[in-house]
């Protein structure tokens, strides 16, 4: 591995349990443990896992003019929120494509607002750039964050044996701020795997206490990156740099619900959109599933009637159904399920068939 590598709290304890650790994002994270991915996926969804997702980006709101100013930076509407609530959104350019997506909490006193690890630095500086006349302050917190991610049908057991937070309260993206495990932590109903779940987030030293509080026999299994793309994909959540970056938009990308044009505040990308809305996309994401044997893997050409149309943007195996899944962008007229289209693999082609997003809908999440 790289010296610039650099290491989560939970690192050692990875190694420990045999994890295959690979650079991600600038970090070395663990990809799989020994029993394989598909045991992994299996096991968030049939009863609960444990995500090391530390590398992910925090950055801290605070001041009188707080809410406003991430109004103004992101596309959905912190207005609408109320305290102890979170919302899926996204920083955008002005030409309203994806800088990247992002969760915001709103505290009483503060905002939060996580990024993704890869897009870090590039956000930061968008963020910065955006002060212009603000009574806030903003402060990139990211190593000061430890982040786990609980996730799947027992996940409110098991959290809810470490704390004495009412957890059957706290609704889908709302969270609680109190102790877990004794350790002071933002609990939040939140999560990338289609099940219901927690993200806590506390000081790293308390790693070593949470992460032993929360795996184990009788507790939860460590899951890698592989399971976590394959559970996020079969659920239809978008992956930055794979089904969303600065060349879409959200209207394209099936996600018009997290725009919010007449909210008050203008945000960057705000005129670009009401163009592109009043006009119609020419294009949208679609799922599609594969013959079997074929695994969709990104950047495979895609065709349409023999006319390459688009790249694999998410693709590989479904343990949950069993069959090769992946997504694509494909022209407005020719998105609905059923269609056929091509994907070319060393120069061969195998066809693949348009349906419903998202590909797996059991999941236990809930929405309150």
């Amino acid at each position: 591995m790289s010296g610039s590598l650099k290491r989560t709290p939970f690192y050692e304890m990875h190694v420990k349990l045999g994890a295959k650790m690979v650079p991600f994002a600038g970090f070395e994270m663990p990809v799989q443990y020994p029993s394989g991915i598909t045991k992994e996926h299996l096991a968030v969804r049939n009863g609960v896992g444990v995500f090391d997702v530390s590398h992910m980006g925090e950055f801290e709101f605070t001041g009188p003019d707080r809410n406003a100013w991430v109004n103004r930076l992101t596309c959905n509407d912190v207005g609408a929120l109320e305290d102890g609530q979170a919302q899926y959104s996204a920083l955008l350019n002005e030409s309203g494509t994806f800088i990247d997506d992002c969760i915001v909490y709103r505290f009483d006193d503060k905002v939060m607002m996580v990024v993704n690890a890869a897009n870090l630095e590039k956000d930061w500086q968008h963020v910065v750039a955006s002060k212009v006349g603000v009574n806030a302050r903003v402060k990139n917190i990211s190593d000061e964050v430890a982040l786990l991610a609980v996730q799947g049908p027992d996940s409110e057991r098991l959290v809810q044996s470490l704390t004495s937070e009412d957890l059957a309260n706290v609704g889908y993206y709302h969270f609680t701020v109190g102790q877990v495990a004794g350790a002071d932590c933002v609990n939040a109903r939140t999560g990338y795997t289609g099940e219901d779940g927690f993200e806590l987030y506390f000081r790293p030293k308390h790693a070593d206490t949470m992460w032993h509080a929360l795996v184990g026999e009788g507790r939860g299994e460590p899951i890698g990156l592989g399971a976590r793309d394959t559970l996020r994909l079969e659920v239809g959540y978008p992956l930055y740099g794979s089904d969303i970056d600065d060349t879409t938009n959200p209207y394209e990308a099936r996600l018009g619900w997290i725009v919010k044009l007449n909210k008050g505040a203008p945000f960057g990308g705000r005129h670009a959109l009401q163009e592109i809305k009043a006009k119609g996309v020419t294009r949208k994401l679609v799922g599609f599933t594969t013959e079997k044997r074929v695994l969709p893997r990104h950047g495979y050409d895609v065709y349409l009637k023999d006319r390459k149309v688009d790249v694999v943007r998410s693709g590989g195996f479904s343990p949950s159904l069993g069959c090769g899944i992946g997504t694509t962008y494909l022209p407005t007229h020719s998105t609905d399920p059923g269609t056929v289209i091509e994907l070319e693999a060393r120069g061969k082609r195998s066809q693949a068939e348009v349906v419903k997003l998202p590909f797996y809908t059991q999941g236990s999440i809930k929405r309150k």
